[in-house]
This record gives structure tokens, sequence and C-alpha cells, in this order.
């Protein structure tokens, strides 16, 4: 199940990062470009990557380079929660009810005929609607996150500020790569904040998961057992790409991926207060 799940991941993650390199143009957004101009490059380069590097472009001049990518990539992630907070909500909820779907799937473990595998499916089926939880729902904010991911490369990749403004005497155009090489540490210290603001955005609702667990079962005076295959191989494989992708990109890209991280840390800390508020 979890090895399945990682393919279909690492397919998504290699088709957004292949059409990252679709753009037709690497001309610099600058404020006097026109949309009608950024039409060319297509009409999702027009509707994503040109407003994006304009508001870089707008901010900069006012509040510095390393703001003005932090603000848009709020901005973005804002927009991004309104239309996917509910399957945000589902993903948290699966990821706490993995215990009581371990226990089904080890009951039809070794059962490949198709009654059995119906039965284990109508079982999960059961138990997703006894907590309300649509799994599909959870794939939504998978593909809607990546056109903006894919949108912000390309305006990191043409902004006029990027491409000529500085963050502590160091421009944030260069990957981490070359950063290392001219001894641009600020850039590395940018790239690594974005590798360990990833890992805890990917693990804390396990985390979060495994307290309630102890919880809950501390309050029925249980012995906690902690669930296993917590998808370990799936979160090392993904930081792994994630971060050997942005290694060779620039590093506004970084700070951008790091930004979102602290925003959906922030979020999952909220969702888990919303969903246990009663029960505090």
């Amino acid at each position: 199940m979890n090895r399945k799940r990682l393919k279909r991941i690492l397919a998504i993650v290699a088709i957004a990062f292949v059409l990252t390199g679709c753009s037709t143009s690497n001309e610099l957004i600058t404020l006097d470009t026109k949309f009608t101009d950024a039409m060319n490059d297509g009409f999702l380069s027009a509707l994503i990557t040109y407003p994006l590097a304009q508001a870089i472009n707008y901010l900069t001049p006012k509040v510095g380079i390393f703001m003005a990518i932090s603000i848009v990539t709020i901005i973005i992630n804002a927009i991004a929660t309104a239309f996917t907070f509910k399957s945000s909500l589902a993903m948290q909820k699966i990821q706490e009810i993995q215990p009581e779907l371990q226990k089904i799937q080890a009951k039809y473990e070794g059962r490949s005929d198709e009654t059995s595998q119906q039965r284990m499916a109508m079982e999960m089926q059961q138990l997703y609607a006894k907590y309300d939880i649509n799994p599909l729902g959870s794939i939504a904010s998978t593909f809607i996150q990546f056109p903006l991911l894919i949108g912000m490369y390309n305006a990191v990749r043409r902004s006029y500020a990027v491409a000529n403004a500085e963050f502590m005497g160091v421009s944030l155009s260069q990957s981490p790569s070359q950063a290392i090489a001219n001894k641009a540490w600020v850039c590395v210290v940018i790239f690594v904040a974005m590798i360990v603001c990833q890992f805890i955005a990917i693990k804390l609702p396990q985390w979060l998961a495994e307290k309630h667990g102890r919880e809950e079962a501390e309050k029925h005076h249980k012995t906690y057992k902690k669930p296993e295959n917590q998808n370990q191989m799936m979160t090392y494989a993904m930081l792994a790409m994630i971060s050997f992708a942005m290694f060779s990109i620039p590093t506004a890209l970084s700070l951008y991926y790091c930004i979102s991280s602290i925003v959906n840390i922030v979020k999952t800390l909220v969702i888990d207060r919303m969903t246990h508020k009663e029960a505090e």
C-alpha cells in the first residue's frame, strides 16, 4: 500500500519538475512587461508565473527581496489553504486512524482472493464513513500545490528583482550548489532551513497522531502501542528528492519552500487544535 502511494507521489513530482522546464522563454519579467506579452508563453504561464513575478518585482523595492518572496509565499499558501482546507483535514484524520486501518489490513493479510479484498475495502470504507473522511479528498491539495510550485519556479527564474536584488549582500538567484562554491553561506542556511522545516511539516501529523494515541490509551488505562509502517520510506524519499531538486535551483525557491513548510506546520497545528477542541 505504501509503495503504491510512494510511486504515485514520485510520479506526480517527476511530472511537475518536467513541466517546470516547459517554459518557452527565459526573458526576465519586469514591471514594464505586459500581460499580453506573458500570454505568448502560454495561458498558464500568464495566469500563474506572470502575476507572481510581478508581485515580487513590485514588493522588492519596498521591503527587500527576502520579505518580498516571503509575503508572496504566504499569500499563495493562504489562497491554496482556502481551497484545500477540507482535504488537509482529511489527510490529518487519516493519519490518526492509521492504527484502525492497520488492524483491518492485518485481518486480511495474506488473503488475496477477490472476496477478501472486497470485504477489506468495505470495512475500510465504513471506517472512513465513521470519521467522516473522504480519502480521495486528500489528493486535492497535491494537485493544487504543484501548479503553484511550477509557477513560482518560473517566477523566481524570470523575475527581474530576483536576478538583480540581493539579501545580505548575496543574490538569491544562485543555487545552493553555486552558493557553496561562492561561499555565499546565507543561501546555504536558507537551503538547510528549508530541509529542516520540510521534514517537520511532513512528520508533524504523525507525531500529533501518536501523541493523541498515547493520551487516549492513558485515559482508558491501556498500554499505548505505536502503529507500525508509518510511511518512513515515503517520508525520507520525498525529502531526499526535494533536497536534491532544490540543490541546483535558485535559492529563492528554497526560501519559498521553507516559508510554505512553516505555513503548513501552523496549519497542521490549527487543524489539530480544531479537531481535538472538544476533548480538551
